[in-house]
């Protein structure tokens, strides 16, 4: 029977990383693989190494030198990686890892990498150990040659290591990896990217807003003498990237990003600039750097910055934010339940300071107070949860309970919220020290339906937050804002989300989306019809009434009706709610279709690995994604009009009738050329105002946080199961 070698570390490995779990078939020199190997005398070894060099290693920068570092895996599994040593092709570690195996037939397996901060490092090279080889009980000094697949017979390189193999009791082997369990399960990261300054104190100091204006005489990449650039950003552990300007040395990215300030003296982001090239290695245009310690707070500082190693230069803004923006503490800690500190918040937040930096809008407490219920995750039948608790960009998580399927957390998160119609995501997962941590269940709770000091049960929701798994989360949220500043941040571009799944093809969606599509469509053809009706007197009173409501509108029209009109509507729509004559209707065919996704995807997984289908559609991936998107976006847009009347979110249509009110008074009393004259003015005067302004269109950012069927179905919440309730528990457990 074959077994998994379990691995433990005597020093802390590295917690950049996620440690993978894999099973990678190795063959040893002679060309026979590992599974024909002789068997291993039954027992457990003890293997003691230590990383002492590097010698000659191959260049993998520009300025012929690298940054390498080495990674130790057995079996597939990472079980240490070293430090990095920064431009030197003969790098000194010095040093050690221990671990404890089962048998010797699997290899050492050591990779060497360059790091690169431009986000993907470069292999250098590769060497096995093989450990039957190795004489016991003595050590032994080890030089590998590092070798490269694709480049067999290129000199990479040499790594100089001494080991020293142990026969080990069982039964101490077994206690040592026990308590090598126990003292490194605080060592393991999450599926989370955070620093690891995030991980231990989870606050920041600021906030570094780099907007990404422009680029001004880019290197030409491509044969045409143009390029498709795109910028990579890295601050710590924090990346992100802009998106692809095609076939330009010029482009124009007006992008905005935010970065988590840690360290009180700032720090340095590293900027690279690349050429996309479709089914080739990305080429390198150029790197600069930004040193935010010599940076003045609270103030925009407009940068053009020269690329080294390349040609041309980049144009951007950058602000820091002196003030801490999340945080994170224990339940004793409570900023609400501090009389001076809920006095200065709600001093914050007062209509008096309505104008007083647009940007903070208001403030969102979470507690996590604890999870019942949840999925056994681990074949013990408990589960390690912990919880990530996310506000657009903003993510923080709590500490992990481990073997346990009722966590007891009981910590706040505090956040600024930059925009009321924002989404609160809670998720839970299940820490996995050898794989990346497992799914448990999520909620999705948009702020303006938040009731304030309420402590809820939520049930937790599968991944698509399409239907119930198993568990629920026990939350107290308090949302302060100003409603003054809120409603002026719904009229400007809604904030992107920079860590998003990447879309893939997927059938069920596909058909989704085109449901809904002609869903809209529908409609507008029935009104079709039924105007045409009135034209066909095939109901004469009908037609009759149609036809005096027309000679009296045409004849008595004037402009500002057509707002009247839409606000007529709205009241409408409000009194019938009112009166409990709700004309809403719930789409269950939607919902229907999004409870039966993830079951039908996993299904279209399974064929596409059986008959190959992905790969047939891979020439056309990028078209029915981009098919996918248009058919989801056009819907939405349809489905967010009629929402905004049909009072989904009372706030956003409390503004629209705010809105109407004053376009109407405004049609009313001011002439019709005097607006067109007062909006040309202002688009073609914009850009000499502010060379910098990112286009965008009041109504179609105002549509954007009216949330559409399909996240009507995300946010619902779900009943919660009488089992989990508290007293339920009580009368069932008398003892």
């Amino acid at each position: 029977m074959y077994m998994k070698p379990k691995i433990i570390c005597s020093s802390k490995p590295r917690t950049e990383k996620m440690v993978q779990l894999g099973h990678n078939k190795r063959t040893n020199p002679a060309g026979t693989s590992n599974s024909e190997l002789p068997q291993a005398d039954p027992g457990m070894f003890q293997l003691d190494i230590t990383l002492k060099s590097g010698h000659n290693l191959a260049a993998r920068d520009r300025r012929g030198t690298s940054d390498p570092y080495v990674k130790f895996k057995i079996g597939g599994k990472e079980f240490f990686r070293s430090k990095t040593i920064h431009k030197n092709l003969n790098p000194v570690w010095e040093e050690k890892t221990t671990i404890i195996i089962e048998h010797l037939r699997e290899q050492l397996y050591v990779k060497v990498f360059d790091y690169d901060f431009g986000l993907q490092d470069d292999f250098i090279g590769s060497a096995f150990l093989d450990l039957n080889s190795l004489e016991q009980n003595r050590p032994i000094d080890v030089t590998l040659s590092l070798k490269d697949l694709h480049y067999p017979d290129e000199d990479l390189g040499t790594i100089l290591l001494s080991v020293l193999l142990t026969p080990t009791d069982q039964r101490e082997g077994t206690m040592l990896m026990r308590k090598s369990w126990k003292r490194s399960s605080k060592f393991q990261t999450q599926s989370i990217r955070l620093s690891d300054l995030h991980r231990k104190a989870q606050l920041w100091r600021g906030i570094v807003s780099v907007t990404l204006i422009e680029g001004r005489e880019l290197k030409a990449m491509d044969p045409n003498g143009l390029s498709d650039p795109y910028v990579k950003f890295r601050l710590g552990q924090q990346k992100y990237k802009s998106k692809i300007m095609p076939k330009t040395l010029n482009p124009q990215w007006r992008e905005q990003f935010d970065f988590h300030l840690y360290d009180e003296r700032g720090g340095i982001i590293d900027i690279t600039v690349w050429d996309k090239d479709a089914g080739k290695k990305d080429d390198f245009i150029g790197r600069c750097q930004v040193d935010l310690s010599t940076l003045s707070r609270e103030h925009t500082h407009k940068l053009e910055l020269s690329l080294e190693e390349g040609e041309g230069y980049l144009v951007l803004l950058v602000t820091l934010t002196a003030s801490a923006a999340v945080s994170i503490s224990d339940l004793s800690i409570n900023a609400l339940e501090d009389p001076k500190e809920l006095e200065e918040i709600l001093k914050r937040y007062s209509l008096l300071r309505m104008l007083n930096n647009i940007k903070d809008v208001g403030f969102l407490q979470v507690k996590v107070i604890r999870a019942e219920g949840l999925m056994a995750a681990d074949v013990t039948g408990k589960s390690d949860p912990f919880c990530v608790v996310e506000l657009n960009n903003d993510r923080l998580l709590t500490h992990t309970v481990y073997k346990n399927l009722n966590p007891e957390w009981n910590k706040i998160f505090t956040f600024n919220i930059k925009d009321i119609h924002s989404v609160l995501e809670v998720t839970v997962y299940d820490e996995d020290r050898d794989r990346s941590a497992d799914f448990l269940g999520k909620v999705a709770i948009p702020l303006l339906s938040i009731q304030n000091g309420e402590q809820k049960a939520y049930v937790l929701k599968n991944k698509q937050l399409t239907g119930p798994t198993k568990g629920v989360i026990y939350l107290e949220i308090d949302v302060i804002f100003n409603a003054v500043k809120a409603s002026i941040r719904t009229l400007m571009p809604k904030e992107q989300k920079y860590i998003e799944e990447e879309n893939r093809i997927s059938k069920q969606l596909l058909l989704r989306n085109f449901m809904r599509m002609k869903r809209c469509v529908m409609v507008l053809i029935n009104a079709a019809y039924y105007i045409n009706s009135c034209f066909d007197w095939d109901s004469p009173p009908r037609s009759l009434a149609a036809f005096v409501l027309f000679l009296f509108v045409t004849w008595n029209f004037e402009l500002y009706m057509i707002p009247l009109t839409l606000l007529l509507l709205l009241v409408w729509n409000y009194f019938l709610i009112v009166s409990g004559k709700d004309n809403r209707q719930h789409d269950t065919v939607v919902e229907d279709m999004l409870e039966d996704e993830e079951e039908e995807d996993d299904r279209d997984d399974k064929d596409s690995e059986k008959k190959g289908f992905m790969n047939k559609l891979y020439a056309i991936q990028e078209v029915c994604v981009s098919v996918q998107n248009i058919l989801d976006e056009v819907a939405s847009f349809g489905e967010r009009i009629k929402n905004t009347f049909n009072w989904t979110v009372p706030f956003l249509s409390w503004l629209a009738i705010v809105a109407l009110c004053v376009f109407t008074v405004i049609l009313y009393f001011i002439p019709l050329r005097y607006i067109v004259l007062v909006w040309g003015i202002n688009k073609f005067t914009k850009k000499l105002r502010s060379p910098y302004a990112i286009d965008n269109n009041e109504l179609i950012d105002f549509l954007s946080r009216v949330p559409s069927d399909v996240q009507m179905v995300q946010y619902q919440e779900l009943k919660q199961d009488p089992t989990h309730s508290p007293s339920k528990r009580k009368k069932n457990n008398p003892g």
